[in-house]
């Protein structure tokens, strides 16, 4: 069975973060593990607390992870600090991590910047020029690439900047005003749009923690990027499609969706 690492902070309403990224990799096939570097308590109204994790903790559960069960592909979120994404950096060298895939969480749907500029400096300079893929939204590509993205000729620029600067490819995630749900791959001076299906569901929390662990999925299976990235698509659009409604604000995605559907374990 291929295996996949998720390296971020738990939700304790189980939408996003580890516990997504626990149920998305194992509802697409491969044996999914963890490292986490902050607690949260959390529902679907917010957030009331953090607890981060120290990076000589965090650098011994990688160390644990790496040297047992050696992970196919590596998922990253929301890490916080300079010092966590420093550690995570070497490591990931040390071992020579493959099919990176980072999931820039740096500003939120809402448009709350969620990183300090020296955590997103760092970030930057380390994991992004260590990972296969990066998937930032609009706003976020918009802070990477300084192009204020207004159309999807925005989108195009932005991404070809980001991918040219940090030399891995870029899946910009449509949204946010520019298109329904259309996201662009760019990578070797090229680009291609995956068509997605707008669906009328208020409960996204974790859509992109979601989408993120599937590619990384799709990769640990030996799945070409394309491949990986239209399958994750059907599987966050089957995930919304299900309409699970829990909860008294943004609620979860039903990960679960389709777990029934024997081919996705083989």
């Amino acid at each position: 069975m291929k295996t996949a690492l998720t390296i971020a902070g738990s939700d304790s309403s189980g939408g996003a973060g580890i516990q997504a990224d626990i149920k998305t990799m194992t509802a697409n096939g491969v044996y999914a593990m963890s490292a986490i570097t902050a607690l949260t308590a959390q529902n679907t109204t917010g957030v009331t607390g953090i607890m981060e994790v120290t990076p000589e903790f965090l650098g011994k559960q990688l160390d644990s992870v790496f040297t047992d069960i050696y992970p196919d592909a590596v998922k990253i979120g929301m890490v916080s600090s300079a010092e966590l994404i420093e550690t995570i950096s070497e490591k990931l060298i040390f071992y020579n991590a493959k099919n990176i895939v980072v999931d820039t969480v740096m500003i939120s749907t809402s448009g709350s910047k969620l990183l300090q500029d020296d955590a997103i400096e760092t970030l930057k300079n380390c994991l992004f020029r260590q990972a296969v893929l990066l998937t930032p939204n609009v706003p976020e590509a918009s802070v990477l690439s300084g192009v204020s993205i207004e159309n999807e000729t925005d989108m195009i620029k932005a991404a070809e900047i980001i991918s040219n600067e940090y030399g891995c490819a870029v899946l910009c995630k449509g949204g946010h005003n520019i298109n329904d749900a259309n996201d662009l791959l760019y990578r070797n001076r090229k680009y291609r749009w995956f068509i997605g299906e707008r669906i009328d569901n208020k409960n996204t929390h974790g859509t992109g923690c979601t989408l993120s662990s599937a590619i990384a999925s799709g990769l640990a299976k030996g799945m070409d990027l394309e491949t990986s990235i239209q399958l994750a698509k059907e599987y966050v659009s089957g995930a919304l499609r299900a309409m699970l409604d829990l909860g008294k604000g943004n609620g979860p995605l039903n990960h679960m969706w389709d777990i029934n559907k024997k081919e996705k374990l083989q």
